[in-house]
């Protein structure tokens, strides 16, 4: 369908920047989520490619053909909104089919392509009638079948699914994902939400401050970040950063040591643990990597929530289902120490 190039793309308004020296090669099929937090350019950058904002500096190809100043209409891209952006006076038949009638689609193939994008998204029963009528899935699968409709080259998704609730949006995930992979379309997915960009994403383009921190799988993301903000962004509840300092081979901070210190790094440093990789310490397991007093106990049916405090530390351990302790009660928790992380405590960068 698509290949899309970006080459040295920059956008600032004035003083302002909103994205700075992004260079990324999507490939043709690939579905790539660019994910990071409000205001981190993840959204700039998707409307660059759509050709709804201009770039201050840079270039983007599609296919190897410089789209710089090619307009909207004429790039083969479909957008697929958080709003939906359905028009209410007009039934979900009439809002499918109204990319075709723009384009002068012949009026006899109109009714067996909408028909078809309907079936893809499970609304053939559903035709006749208008959004008002429909619930926030059923709205938004219009949405998919009016981007689908058109054949595109590229999909782009600006956090479609931000205001379906929590089973609303699994479901849609994994609409949205199969129907990419059956369509074959080049996709670009915006969001905020890590469950989303882990679950969709053949790569992931994390972004803060208008920089791409890492590109990489899901695996790649979650098992090698390369900073402190991706490893925090990742995961849920996110990775334990913590603060310290490495000497003669020894990581210290409080209520935390970790002895024989794979990695030739001495002085101040940043810990980095999940909560997964964490144990409760049972019996004579030895004194543990970290102690602290309990602080909150969650349970969550199939595994339970630990939160340690030590000073003005909190640490997140995921336990099991059984597990229950006393408010104030003092735990040790052992580290599984190949998935330890070390990084720069000034830059954030990993230390390997």
């Amino acid at each position: 369908m698509a290949r899309i190039e970006l080459e040295g793309i920059q956008k600032r308004w004035g003083p302002v920047w909103g994205v700075r020296d992004v260079n990324l090669d999507i490939n043709d099929e690939e579905l790539v989520v660019f994910l990071g937090p409000s205001g981190c350019g993840k959204t700039t950058t998707m409307r660059m490619i759509a050709g709804l904002e201009e770039p201050s500096e840079g270039t983007i190809r599609m296919d190897g053909e410089l789209v710089n100043d090619v307009d909207a209409r004429d790039r083969d891209v479909a957008m697929v909104f958080q709003g939906y952006a359905l028009y209410p006076n007009m039934t979900i038949y009439e809002n499918i089919r109204f990319p075709l009638r723009m384009r002068d689609v012949p009026k006899a193939e109109q009714d067996n392509l909408v028909r078809e994008a309907a079936r893809l998204v499970e609304l053939e029963d559903y035709l006749d009638r208008k959004p008002g009528a429909l619930s926030g899935g059923q709205r938004q699968r219009a949405a998919l079948a009016r981007a689908i409709v058109r054949k595109p080259k590229v999909f782009l998704m600006d956090e479609p699914l931000s205001n379906l609730d929590a089973k609303l949006r699994q479901a849609m995930r994994v609409q949205i994902k199969h129907l990419q992979r059956q369509l074959k379309i080049t996709t670009v997915y915006v969001t905020h939400d890590q469950i989303e960009a882990m679950t969709l994403a053949d790569r992931i383009v994390v972004m803060e401050s208008g920089l791409i921190q890492q590109i990489g799988t899901p695996d790649e993301i979650y098992s090698d970040p390369a900073n402190t903000f991706v490893a925090s962004f990742i995961g849920s509840p996110p990775m334990n950063i913590v603060s310290g300092v490495i000497e003669d081979r020894t990581f210290r901070s409080d209520g935390i040591e970790i002895p024989d210190v794979k990695i030739d790094h001495s002085g101040p440093t940043s810990l980095g643990i999940r909560p997964e990789d964490c144990m409760v310490a049972r019996g004579d397991a030895g004194p543990g990597h970290f102690r602290g007093s309990v602080y909150g106990v969650e349970p969550t049916g199939d595994l339970t929530y630990l939160t340690m405090r030590t000073g003005d530390l909190n640490f997140e351990v995921k336990t099991d289902r059984s597990y229950r302790a006393d408010l104030g009660s003092e735990e040790r928790i052992v580290f599984d120490t190949e998935r330890v992380y070390f990084f720069d405590s000034e830059s954030g960068r990993r230390i390997t």
